[in-house]
């Protein structure tokens, strides 16, 4: 398995059709920010019909969110025909030669590392990669890294969703802070387009599609 990345994907392999709530495990770019950026997550909630709880938080990785008992938290709390929206990236690349108990081992073969959750709750996981950076190359957003191409591998292994979030590019002006390519604008988040498109519609899984209330259906279904 890619290390700690998704590995708690394995813990919900099973269809079930009856969903009553949505959990998200991510980083910062899905997690409650502040005034000026804020997640993605935390506007998901505006456009389904049933309750969204946001477990993300600021600077976690795959690794770091499963080693502080995160997922297990999700897991005590989730019933089966639940969902799981996962999306890690920004932080599980490599420190360097210090451990900064973040960072994820390198390939995605099976024995990469001995990390495998095997538990099956009855979850509906949806894998999403990571955001995109505001990064530009020629006019076109800069190639993605490594962990988008993971995110896509643990989906397919593990036969769950995945959604493509690195592939709803911005632009410059949503990036308030000087310097930061990772953060968009709170009030960027707040419009239709990003609350859906970002917060997953656009590639839900049938089931899941039933629960977008009237906001969400308002809103055009491709993604710009």
């Amino acid at each position: 398995m890619l290390s700690h990345l998704f590995s708690f994907v394995l813990l919900g392999l099973s269809v079930v059709c009856n969903a009553q709530t949505i959990y998200l495990a991510g980083d910062s770019t899905m997690a409650r920010g502040n005034t000026v950026t804020d997640g993605w997550g935390q506007y998901l909630s505006q456009f389904v019909s049933i309750p969204v709880v946001n477990k993300a938080l600021g600077g976690r990785s795959a690794r770091s969110f499963t080693e502080e008992g995160r997922f297990t938290e999700i897991a005590n709390l989730a019933k089966s025909g639940d969902y799981v929206v996962i999306s890690f990236g920004h932080n599980d690349g490599s420190a360097g030669a210090v451990d900064n108990g973040r960072q994820c081992a390198v390939g995605d073969g099976y024995d990469t590392t001995s990390t495998v959750k095997t538990a099956e709750c009855g979850l509906n996981v949806i894998v999403s990669s990571q955001t995109p950076r505001n990064g530009w190359v020629n006019g076109s957003i800069g190639a993605p890294p490594r962990f988008v191409g993971y995110a896509k591998l643990s989906a397919e292994r593990t036969s769950v969703n995945y959604i493509d979030h690195y592939a709803y590019t911005t632009v410059n002006t949503y990036y308030p802070n000087s310097g930061d390519v990772v953060h968009t604008s709170a009030t960027w988040r707040q419009s239709r387009r990003s609350g859906v498109c970002e917060g997953c519609s656009c590639a839900m899984p049938v089931a899941l599609k039933s629960k977008v209330n009237s906001a969400g259906q308002s809103v055009p279904d491709k993604c710009l």
